[in-house]
């Protein structure tokens, strides 16, 4: 299922957003003009690497600080497709978590998110020399929130049948719970291991995600909402 826009409009401009999807925009097209072996050590020294965490790698020092690359890694993707995929995300799904929040702190939210995500990969996977690299673990945190905020909003979904597409509107609560049953079964189907995608960060930061909202949203915002926005555009 590939999500093309939800049926909740934007009370404010989606500023942080706009300015995070321009931001991973910058490092993937930096990461692309270096060449396949400087982007590759580009990875290494920015992307988290959970043996550097956990004592496990060779004793030769990283370049940059582990704790900074919670922060660094979230900014760097692995491909084209990589990159596309989450941003559609944050793109549709961010506007309305940061109208809950307010700009400022839908950034503190999504940092927070994405340094817990990568925690949890690298709990489940303390021995790891693979730089763990993507938006997805703060962007699955953006998903835990709006799961609290507008379960019944309408997804607009294009989901494949075979040799044809067909657009449907999903209620959001179908849409996200589905999300994470997949991301669950993936993880536990794979060993954890994933097969090369950090489903464990996936998990953690869509938790993380519905339970930093709390404090992170602004006082008169509603959980549950009923909003369904069908007919507000």
């Amino acid at each position: 299922m590939i999500p093309l826009r939800d049926t909740i409009p934007g009370r404010t401009f989606p500023l942080i957003t706009i300015v995070l999807i321009v931001a991973n925009i910058m490092v993937f097209l930096h990461q692309f003009d270096l060449g396949e072996t400087h982007a590759a050590a580009f990875v290494a020294t920015f992307g988290a690497v959970p043996a550097q965490f956990t004592g496990a790698a060779p004793h030769a020092a990283p370049a940059l600080s582990p704790g900074l690359t919670l922060v660094t890694s979230m900014f760097l993707h692995g491909g084209f497709l990589h990159l596309l995929g989450n941003m559609v995300f944050l793109w549709i799904f961010g506007n309305n978590v940061e109208d809950a929040t307010g700009h400022l702190r839908f950034l503190v939210f999504y940092l927070a998110c994405g340094a817990a995500a990568a925690l949890t990969h690298i709990l489940t996977h303390p021995a790891s020399n693979v730089p763990m690299v993507g938006a997805s673990g703060a962007i699955s945190g953006v998903l835990g929130a709006y799961f609290l905020l507008y379960p019944y909003a309408r997804i607009v979904t294009l989901i494949w049948l075979g040799f044809f597409a067909q657009t449907v509107q999903v209620p959001a609560f179908v849409f996200l719970g589905f999300w994470f049953l997949v991301q669950l079964a993936s993880w536990m189907l794979g060993g954890g291991s994933g097969g090369g995608v950090a489903f464990a960060a996936h998990l953690g930061g869509f938790v993380a995600g519905m339970t930093l909202l709390i404090p992170f949203k602004r006082r008169r915002v509603r959980l549950w909402s009923p909003m369904t926005g069908v007919g507000a555009r």
